[in-house]
């Protein structure tokens, strides 16, 4: 994930956002993260409104697999605010993280294009878009800082740490920090916890674009700060 023992061995790739003997190919990283990113969006379109009581699951499930499918090429972030946390943690660099971050998005937006276009017409007028009003906006600025925060302190601490070298759990494990996630704050905050979720969404028409900004703030600050705990923590893990 959001860097095996693979990519610690490679520290010049990871700063410069390509492969040193070939700058001008393109670095098939930012491929592996459209991608997983795309399916972990398409995933929480088209089961979101299915009304199934382990959609958490199937969504946790996604991330799980498009993580070991791809983790040892691009770390598997496929979330922005994972993303950011890496970023502070030291483990890559900015231009990677800028290529990251514009592929994840433009993935999520097509996730979302794709949903509207297969998703029967009369089960998505059935749902409406989740607004957040009064001192349900304060709820889900903290639950999804708590929660992106967990994510990306799990995410950190299980898949970049010298201390986990060649794990086979980490996968497991940050897709059930989402579920978890999802079954105990869904029902609050929409349990988004990614901000290429949060756009897809708002796409999808599942959140509202007037309260899009209580997410775009509270996910970016959580990653950060899971990178700076990381680090308080681990000084010598760098």
């Amino acid at each position: 994930m959001a860097t095996s023992q693979e990519s610690t061995a490679e520290p010049t790739r990871a700063d410069t956002g390509a492969v040193t003997t070939a700058a001008h190919r393109f670095d098939p990283a930012y491929a592996v993260e459209l991608i997983g990113t795309f399916f972990l969006v398409f995933t929480v379109g088209t089961v979101a409104g299915s009304g199934s009581p382990f959609a958490p699951l199937a969504i946790g499930t996604a991330l799980m697999v498009m993580i070991y499918a791809g983790g040892h090429i691009s770390g598997g972030h496929h979330n922005p605010a994972v993303t950011l946390a890496v970023l502070v943690r030291h483990r890559i660099g900015l231009r990677t993280a800028v290529g990251y971050w514009i592929v994840q998005l433009v993935a999520g937006l097509l996730a979302a294009m794709v949903v509207r276009e297969i998703i029967d017409p009369a089960r998505a007028a059935t749902g409406s878009a989740l607004t957040l009003t009064g001192c349900n906006v304060g709820a889900a600025f903290v639950v999804e800082l708590l929660f992106t925060f967990a994510l990306c302190y799990v995410v950190l601490n299980v898949a970049t740490s010298k201390s986990h070298p060649d794990n086979s759990f980490y996968g497991l494990a940050i897709g059930f920090t989402v579920v978890a996630g999802a079954f105990a704050v869904g029902a609050i905050s929409g349990g988004a916890f990614n901000p290429a979720v949060t756009v897809g969404a708002a796409v999808m028409g599942m959140f509202a674009w007037s309260t899009l900004w209580v997410y775009l703030v509270a996910q970016p600050i959580a990653g950060a700060a899971a990178g700076a705990v990381f680090l308080a923590l681990n000084p010598d893990d760098i």
